[in-house]
């Protein structure tokens, strides 16, 4: 079974930095791309950022020089580091790894963590 951890959300100031990580666990043969997902109320589910297995990354127009997202493999872990926050930005992350396991490629999701940005 494999899961995925979530960590780092919560409340900070306009123009505050967060650092959000999404640690994979479980029988893990190889992880593939690593993703980053927002959900504000009354919006649908949106990419934030995305990093492939070789490294290369892709951000939404509307977080691109403000947000970075990295991988561990040695961790089995994506960050998310959030700089220059705005109230915009204000919504449920969620992270989701494209794992293969002994049985089954497929997508994972982390349970999600607020991140609320506010004054």
């Amino acid at each position: 079974q494999v899961q995925l951890a979530e960590s780092g959300g919560g409340l900070v100031q306009p123009g505050g930095s967060l650092r959000l990580s999404c640690a994979a666990s479980g029988s893990i043969t190889r992880i593939y791309g690593m993703r980053w997902y927002r959900q504000a109320p009354g919006n649908q589910r949106e990419l934030v950022a995305l990093i492939t297995s070789e490294g290369a990354t892709k951000y939404a127009d509307s977080v691109k020089g403000r947000f970075t997202i990295s991988r561990d493999n040695a961790k089995k872990t994506a960050y998310l580091q959030m700089n220059s926050l705005k109230p915009e930005d204000t919504a449920i992350y969620y992270c989701q790894q494209s794992i293969l396991t002994p049985t089954v490629l497929q997508d994972y999701w982390g349970q999600g963590m607020q991140v609320t940005v506010s004054s």
